[in-house]
């Protein structure tokens, strides 16, 4: 009977953080700034998707194990 006991409150307890957590969740807003919204911008310029697939040669070139010479 207490193992019973202690399962329905370890749902209680669970059930009680989700709905905390969910309620945080709804209350808080998130806006892009301009900062960001530029920055991912540049981001999705310089990861230009290409209109055939990579060969071994190119994907080396891109590759970025080299350190700072790969940037």
């Amino acid at each position: 009977m207490t193992a019973f006991i202690g399962f329905c409150v370890l749902i209680v307890v669970a059930l009680i953080g989700w709905a905390i957590a969910e309620v945080k969740y709804k209350g808080l807003g998130y806006k892009v700034n301009e900062e960001e919204a530029a920055g991912v911008a540049k981001e999705e310029a310089h990861h230009v998707v290409p209109d055939h697939e990579l060969g071994i040669k190119d994907v080396i070139k891109t590759i970025s194990n080299k350190g700072y010479k790969a940037v």
